[in-house]
């Protein structure tokens, strides 16, 4: 089952932005380039099954209430930032967005049986030689 990419609704993301850490010099300490992107999982426009595996990540930018929280701080400029956090929030969501392959449990074949014990009945010869001489 092929589904369209779940593109994120801009309206749901809040953005604030705040200084960034770090080296920077005195553009550091004057400017708010780093941006604190926060996104309420369960009030989002996802699929019900998208919001259970994204809710179900062992992801520590989830809280407890579900919501996705991220901090941006790579660039110099704010607009880089945000686009950065915008990228990395689709990323995680693009990761969820397919359901996983359900693993069915197969037989071993006969021919595969067979090459298992030929080996083990190898191995047992040649460790059965590590022993003892007798005459």
């Amino acid at each position: 089952m092929l589904r369209a990419p779940l593109l994120i609704d801009t309206d749901e993301v809040e953005i604030s932005a705040i200084r960034a850490q770090g080296a920077g010099g005195q553009n550091v300490n004057k400017v708010s380039s780093a941006v604190h992107l926060r996104y309420d999982i369960h009030a989002s426009s996802l699929p019900t099954d998208v919001k259970e595996r994204l809710l179900a990540l062992r992801d520590s930018r989830i809280t407890q209430e579900g919501v996705f929280v991220l901090k941006a701080q790579q660039h110099r400029t704010q607009e880089m930032n945000r686009a950065d956090a915008l990228a990395r929030l689709q990323a995680v969501i693009d990761s969820v967005a397919t359901p996983p392959r359900v693993r069915r449990a197969t037989k071993p074949t006969y021919g595969s049986k067979q090459r298992r014990l030929e080996g083990k009945s190898q191995r047992s010869q040649i460790k059965s030689m590590r022993g003892p001489v007798r005459d």
